[in-house]
């Protein structure tokens, strides 16, 4: 039996009426694969398309880390020095860790103020149980993290629930949690810890072996190209834009340089600090379930409508405590490594510029405080600003006071960006 293919129904008359109108409908074509697709060219093109619309991202403060490198470099030749470079990556961890939790708070539109004092409050529990109560120290620093994330569902908990105001149940929490501390830690006020048990070898201990550092960054480089390679084999099965094999490669490139200079600095001076592998992992952590996980999606459509996300069957009350919980979960870890840095739990721990250096640390990486955007990357970019200014600085003399200022300046100034990133992006109708 033949089929006359010459012959057109009603159907196929009305369809090329209009023949361009059919013609572009045929040849539509995503326009994240019209980037890829046309290479160097494109990625340019889509580079100053994000510019215009305000979509940032990372690149002000990319170029801020530059910048700070390139002029304390060149008014002191020892702030890229090996030793300099790996203190600053131990320091950070303590504010960077608060930090994390931070980021989670902010992609609600919510501020968490008591997450310094609950850092020391969780210092000064671990300290006790370790050293006046004598138990396990590992044990004790379970329990202090637990301790902290149970704060932070209180915290959730007035405010999810009773509908009181983030903000004030936080400050509430600040000043709670700081008369805790004191309380714990009792008349002397420090609690000295055992510099070479687990919470002092936090900060102190590193893997000498030049194989470990190497060994981390080759591993890194692996597991980003492997799971690069098959998410997009992934989206090509699915018949959905995945990037081409050149780009992954040139990323992967990318991230070996950064990864393999890191390690050979490294090991120029002690090796590989466990902090900064603590941190890396909770980072790859937090970012994976914020951006692979149901759990993440629901916190940044919380962050963009909080009556879209309930219409959509989101649990807000459960999403909102959980958030907090986490917040002070992790402001607890945070306040551990800041008491291995000085091998005790003291009056002082959690207070001064440790909670505005959290929060700016969030916000200077990329975070929005307006929610709905950031990543827990942003931290770590954040913390480094803060912490390579603090160095810098140190390494000139300059007055306390100064640094102060200086850090203010520059939060200030990402504020600023921010605000008008965000309005870029709703005069181009992406926000």
């Amino acid at each position: 039996m033949s089929i006359d293919k010459t012959s057109t129904s009603p159907q196929d008359a009305h369809a090329v009426e209009n023949p361009e109108a059919a013609a572009a409908a045929v040849t539509a074509v995503d326009p994240r694969l019209l980037v890829r697709e046309r290479g160097l060219t494109g990625y340019l093109g889509e580079f100053k398309r994000k510019m215009k619309a305000g979509e940032l991202g990372s690149l002000p403060v990319i170029v801020g880390l530059v910048a700070i490198c390139v002029v304390f470099q060149s008014l002191n030749s020892a702030f890229l020095s090996a030793q300099n470079i790996s203190d600053i990556t131990v320091t950070m961890v303590g504010t960077g860790m608060i930090s994390v939790g931070i980021v989670f708070v902010l992609l609600l539109g919510e501020i968490d103020l008591s997450v310094g004092s609950v850092s020391g409050a969780a210092s000064a529990i671990a300290a006790v149980l370790a050293v006046n109560q004598g138990w396990p120290e590992w044990v004790a620093v379970l329990f202090a993290v637990a301790a902290g994330a149970a704060i932070g569902a209180l915290h959730g908990f007035f405010f999810a629930v009773l509908g009181a105001p983030a903000f004030a149940v936080t400050l509430a929490g600040l000043l709670f949690w700081l008369g805790f501390m004191l309380q714990t830690l009792g008349e002397n006020g420090t609690i000295n810890l055992d510099s070479d048990g687990f919470i002092g070898n936090l900060t102190t201990y590193f893997f000498s072996d030049v194989a470990a550092a190497y060994g981390l960054a080759a591993v890194v480089v692996a597991v980003f190209f492997i799971t690069s390679f098959l998410g997009n084999r992934r989206r090509e099965a699915a018949g959905v834009p995945s990037r081409p094999l050149s780009d992954t490669i040139l990323r992967t490139v990318l991230l070996a340089v950064v990864a393999f200079s890191a390690a050979v600095m490294y090991n120029q001076y002690k090796g590989l600090p466990l902090a900064t592998v603590i941190f890396l992992f909770f980072l790859v952590l937090t970012d994976f379930v914020l951006r692979r996980t149901s759990y993440g999606r629901k916190v940044f459509a919380l962050g963009g409508s909080v009556e879209a996300s309930r219409r959509a069957g989101i649990n807000v009350t459960a999403v909102r405590i959980s958030v907090f919980a986490i917040s002070g979960g992790f402001a607890a870890i945070g306040g551990l490594f800041l008491a291995s840095k000085i091998a005790s739990a003291n009056q002082s721990a959690g207070t001064g510029d440790l909670l505005m250096n959290a929060i700016a640390a969030a916000v200077i990486g990329g975070t929005s405080l307006f929610g709905g955007r950031g990543r827990t990357w942003n931290a770590l970019l954040g913390v480094l600003v803060i912490v390579s200014i603090q160095y810098g600085l140190q390494l000139e003399s300059i007055a306390e006071p100064v640094k102060y200022m200086i850090t203010a300046g520059v939060l200030l100034t990402t504020v600023v960006i921010d605000s008008i990133t965000r309005r870029t992006q709703k005069t181009a109708g992406r926000a």
